[in-house]
């Protein structure tokens, strides 16, 4: 028996929904299927199906979220993910999700916020040192950033050049501040005076 296509497995869930419309699971898997085949306004509208039966359904507002981060819609990412962390604090995905959609609206704040909740439910997750690394840079904790970018490395996430380059010219202008602020010509305090 060969593996199912994409586009059969879509067919086989679109088939679910009509023989089972009031059944959450199936227009979620609908939505799961959509997906699969990079189609996020189909998923979307499965997944929103899914969530007007059963609106607990946690996993369908976690998929919601992605289908809209996916689609760009950010705001519409944040709401479906918080709407998933209300009724479970601890998705780690959904903060994941939150702080990519932060992200993308250059929330350099949230976006850290976000990477160390998804780093307390997973010491481990590269991406999440990676993007803390990010929203640290981006908020001048220079230190914090180049330590989260050398986990993030030792657990296997490849930093994007641009970001490297990014922490570079922060670590150098941090050394030049450091530098000039310890310079002897710098104006010390208690000078003579001269009479």
């Amino acid at each position: 028996m060969s593996p199912e296509s994409k586009e059969d497995r879509v067919a086989r869930w679109q088939k679910r929904v009509e023989e089972a419309p009031d059944s959450a699971a199936a227009h979620f898997n609908l939505g799961l299927a959509h997906t699969e085949r990079g189609r996020m306004i189909a998923a979307e509208k499965a997944y929103r199906r899914a969530l007007e039966l059963d609106p607990d359904f946690v996993q369908a507002w976690v998929n919601l979220g992605g289908a809209r981060l996916m689609k760009w819609d950010f705001q519409g990412c944040l709401e479906a993910n918080q709407e998933a962390l209300r009724r479970q604090e601890d998705l780690l995905v959904a903060h994941y999700n939150l702080g990519q959609a932060y992200l993308y609206l250059n929330d350099a704040e949230q976006l850290a916020r976000c990477n160390r909740r998804v780093l307390e439910l997973d010491p481990d997750h590269a991406a999440g040192h990676y993007f803390l690394a990010v929203g640290l840079l981006a908020t001048d904790h220079v230190e914090e950033a180049r330590a989260e970018c050398a986990r993030a490395a030792s657990l296997g996430h490849q930093p994007r050049p641009e970001f490297l380059k990014s922490l570079d010219r922060a670590e150098k202008a941090l050394v030049q501040k450091d530098t000039t602020s310890a310079s002897p010509d710098a104006g010390a305090e208690g000078d003579a005076k001269e009479e």
